[in-house]
C-alpha cells in the first residue's frame, strides 16, 4: 500500500515546520523541506544565497531532491506522509522571480502528483526571517500567491489551514483526511 502524499504549501513564514514538528510528535510520518539542506550545503561552499546568485542551479538541486523525496514516501508503510512543500513550488518560485526554466520542471509538477494539498496562508502574527528565510512579508504574500496559482493550474484542491493554534490546524488537517 502506498501512502497518501500530503503535501503542506504556503510562502515563507506560514508555520509549516511547526505543523510538521507537531504532526511528527504524534506519531506520523513527515518529510522535511529541502530546500534549507539545499542553501546550507552552499553555505558551506561559500555561497551565502544560492537562489539568489543562480536560481537555476538551486532550483535544479531542490527538484532533484524533492522527486527523491517523492519516492521515499511511497516506500513508507502509514496511511500517510506529511510533506513540507512540494514538486511544484520549485517553478511556482521561478515563476514568482521571472526566471526561465526547462521543460523538465514542468514535466516534474504533471508526473509525480500529490494527493492532497493543505495551504498555509500568510500570517503576520507570526512571520519571522533568519538565516535562511530573507524574504520580506510583503514578498511572502507574493510567493504564497504564486504557489496557489500554480497549484491550482496543476489541477490541485487546496485546502487553506484556518490561522488558529497549532493543534487546531492539526486537527483541521487530519478531519480533512479522515472525515
Amino acid at each position: 500500500m502506498i501512502p497518501q502524499r500530503i503535501v503542506l504549501i504556503g510562502g515563507p513564514g506560514t508555520g509549516k515546520t511547526t505543523l510538521l514538528n507537531a504532526l511528527k510528535s504524534m506519531g506520523y510520518h513527515c518529510l522535511e523541506e529541502v530546500s534549507r539542506q539545499v542553501t546550507l550545503a552552499a553555505q558551506q561552499e561559500g555561497i551565502e544565497q544560492l537562489f539568489l546568485t543562480e536560481p537555476l542551479l538551486f532550483s535544479d538541486k531542490l527538484l532533484e531532491s524533492r522527486i527523491a523525496q517523492y519516492f521515499e514516501a511511497a516506500k513508507i508503510k502509514a496511511n500517510f506522509v506529511f510533506i513540507d512543500r512540494g514538486i511544484p513550488d520549485v517553478s511556482a518560485y521561478m515563476d514568482f522571480i521571472g526566471q526561465n526554466y526547462p521543460e523538465r520542471f514542468t514535466k516534474a509538477n504533471t508526473t509525480y502528483v500529490y494527493d492532497r494539498v493543505f495551504a498555509l496562508p500568510v500570517w503576520e502574527e507570526i512571520y519571522e526571517t533568519d538565516n535562511e528565510r530573507y524574504e520580506s512579508l510583503e514578498e511572502a504574500q507574493k510567493i504564497q500567491k504564486e504557489l496557489l496559482n500554480t497549484y491550482t493550474s496543476l489541477g490541485y484542491d487546496c485546502v487553506e489551514v484556518p490561522k488558529t493554534s497549532v493543534e487546531n490546524r492539526v486537527n483541521f488537517i487530519l478531519q480533512q483526511l479522515n472525515p
